[in-house]
């Protein structure tokens, strides 16, 4: 089977966030770790990042990359038609109530790409980290660009230059969902700016900083806030023990 180049940036990524059965998440995470990172991988995708939801302990967040959208249709079609899946698919299903929350994307620039070494991803067993990671989400209307080239050309700059760099910065992709076994949200034009934190107080004080610039107070934010659809959300992550995204 083929493997995922870890010096290949994948050029198309799955945001999928699971709603669970209550009480079921550490269970899932559990399996998941386990038994759906390799396996995954050896058909050709990379698995980035694993998730507890911290405003929901019943939500599972997770992202997944691909080279491309062939190669993402023959990744998809191996897996959940080979073994791995058939034995322990039941068990994970069981947990879930809802899989179908997916936004499918793409890198926005070449420096937005999120990356990771399958060889530096933890063993199995290893504790969760102690690190924090935020994934905000901008909506805007349905085929315009102008929402992502302000966060590409005015919010990214200064969200560099104040803290963390963001570990990927994406935005929709178009291409048709060619797996239709697993459905993707359509009609969607997000950005979403991915940034990993030591804790909690050090993602507070980043933000506070940038709201602090009176370039970004009076000028970039009010021009996102007129092109966006609604409010922009932020999902507050724990990485789990084997998340390359930490």
């Amino acid at each position: 089977m083929p493997s995922t180049d870890p010096a290949v940036r994948p050029a198309v990524i799955e945001l999928r966030q699971y709603t669970l059965r209550p009480g079921r998440r550490d269970e899932l995470v559990e399996l998941f770790d386990r038994e759906f990172v390799e396996t995954q991988e050896e058909t050709g995708m990379i698995v980035l990042g694993q998730f507890r939801d911290l405003d929901d302990p019943d939500r599972f967040v997770w992202l997944r990359g691909f080279r491309d959208m062939t190669v993402r249709h023959h990744a998809l079609t191996a897996f959940y038609g080979g073994p791995v899946w058939a034995e322990h698919g039941p068990r994970a299903n069981a947990t879930m109530l809802d899989s179908d929350d997916v936004l499918l994307l793409r890198p926005l620039s070449a420096a937005g790409a999120p990356s990771g070494s399958p060889t530096e991803r933890p063993r199995v067993g290893t504790p969760a980290p102690d690190r924090f990671v935020s994934a905000t989400v901008w909506s805007f209307p349905p085929g315009r660009p102008d929402g992502a080239t302000l966060v590409r050309d005015g919010l990214l700059p200064v969200l560099r230059g104040t803290g963390p760099a963001p570990l990927a910065v994406l935005t929709t992709e178009t291409a048709p969902n060619t797996f239709t076994r697993l459905p993707v949200r359509t009609g969607e034009n997000v950005t979403v700016v991915i940034t990993s934190y030591p804790d909690e107080e050090a993602h507070r004080r980043h933000a506070a900083e940038i709201l602090r610039d009176p370039l970004v107070r009076d000028e970039i934010l009010p021009g996102i806030e007129r092109e966006r659809t609604a409010a922009p959300r932020t999902l507050r992550l724990a990485p789990t023990g084997r998340s390359l995204i930490r």
